[in-house]
């Protein structure tokens, strides 16, 4: 046994390292990026959103990268999708 761990103590170590970061690292972004994908793919017009500038408008238009928000009576801005922070829930 001890010549084992000898010879392969290291590798393992190694791998019990990679197992880790794999499972408490990288696995909770990549599904965080996921559920961010899923929420600016379903946004739709008269959702209420905030960007990460922290301003809160309406969505009054899509396109495919790009959305018009309303932040006040008759004053629309471009943003572009990644801007958004979150939808906000009335």
């Amino acid at each position: 046994m001890n010549e084992f761990l000898m010879k392969y103590g290291t590798i393992i170590w190694l791998l019990v390292l990679v197992v880790f970061f794999y499972l408490f690292l990288i696995r909770p972004q990549q599904k965080q990026q996921k559920q961010r994908g899923e929420m600016l793919n379903n946004l739709k017009k008269g959702d209420k959103i905030i960007n990460h500038g922290g301003m809160i408008g309406t969505i009054t238009e899509i396109k495919e990268d790009q959305i018009m928000v309303r932040i006040s009576d008759k004053v629309e801005v471009p943003m572009v999708k990644e801007g958004i922070a979150r939808i906000l829930n009335d």
